[in-house]
């Protein structure tokens, strides 16, 4: 019996969808919807548009580095030094921007530091072999400690002439109400998707976490796409830096503490593998929500917020779980 081609794109579709029903994806995403119904009977505080804007502003920045962070994981890698990188290039924002230059060439020095940060980490992995772990965990001492230097371990919050533009930028609401962060956030996941999805650089990322001697033997650029990503990697620190930087209106030297934890989880959480070959644009930002209403829901519901390493650990530990559950069952 011929089958049509109706059929067949329905068949796909379908494939498609069941293929999402089993992945973490779709359940770390259940786990979001409940908790926020949850909190929104438990607590009168948890549903107004302030608190709701405020989760979706926060979750922002966790979730724009995740995106960059997911594509390392995919090739089998690491970036621990994202929450310094972070730090650095917001440093080098209001520094530049402080002594009187422009908006644009605060950014464009932000950028660009934070690619020359990715490009030495990817050299460094890909061409010299070095562990990705030894790397990003030296600059993540690096880049702090650039930070300092730079503003002579100061709190830097004028801007300069391009003062407000700055503010705006990062914390404004241009369109529709919606905060400025979160319009970045969505651009940026939607463009990560594509390449992941649809262009010959998503796949070479895809192949290379899958098996990477295969990927060379079939003549994969292995070490450029991942400089290419580690330089992804710190380009998203660097922009979550500039708008983090609008948004709070002043930097510290203690800015992203941390953070490289927090979007690593992220990107667990939603599904990345960390053995490589496994990630999405959509799982980032669902592992980025669910952390970001943990850390929302603790204070709403009355407890301790120094309980919040260990609710993350777990969904982290949870998330490893279901995946090691998932391949043990389709092994069989």
């Amino acid at each position: 019996m011929a089958v049509t081609l109706d059929q067949t794109i329905a068949q796909r579709e379908r494939s498609r969808l069941s293929e999402f029903i089993g992945s973490q994806t779709f359940w770390v995403l259940i786990a979001v919807i409940l908790a926020c119904l949850f909190l929104s009977f438990a607590t009168d505080s948890f549903a107004t548009a302030k608190n709701l804007y405020n989760i979706t502003r926060n979750v922002t920045f966790v979730a724009i580095i995740a995106l960059g962070m997911t594509l390392v994981i995919i090739t089998g890698g690491i970036d621990l030094s994202v929450g310094s990188v972070l730090c650095l290039c917001s440093m080098v924002l209001a520094v530049t921007m402080h002594a009187g230059y422009s908006i644009e060439v605060g950014i464009a020095a932000a950028i660009g530091t934070a690619l020359v940060v990715g490009a030495f980490n990817g050299v460094m992995i890909a061409y010299l072999d070095f562990p990705p772990f030894v790397v990003t965990l030296g600059m993540l001492s690096v880049a702090r400690s650039l930070a300092m230097v730079a503003s002579n371990n100061t709190v830097v919050f004028q801007f300069g002439p391009d003062h407000d533009q700055l503010l705006a930028l990062g914390g404004g609401a241009w369109f529709l109400g919606i905060a400025n962060p979160v319009l970045y956030m969505i651009i940026l996941a939607l463009l990560t998707g594509f390449v992941l999805r649809w262009t010959r650089f998503g796949r070479y990322i895809f192949a290379i976490g899958g098996n990477e001697h295969a990927a060379t033997l079939t003549g994969v650029p292995v070490r450029s796409i991942k400089v290419a990503v580690y330089m992804i990697s710190a380009l998203s620190a660097g922009i979550a830096g500039i708008v983090q930087t609008g948004w709070l209106g002043a930097v510290t030297t203690n800015i992203g503490a941390g953070m490289e934890l927090q979007v690593i989880a992220a990107a667990v959480i939603g599904g990345a593998n960390l053995a490589g070959g496994v990630g999405t644009a959509f799982g980032a930002l669902v592992g980025a929500a669910l952390i970001e209403v943990i850390r929302n829901s603790l204070g709403l519901l009355g407890i301790n917020a120094f309980w919040q390493g260990t609710f993350i650990g777990g969904a982290i530990v949870l998330a490893v779980l279901f995946d090691r559950i998932r391949n043990f069952r389709q092994s069989e």
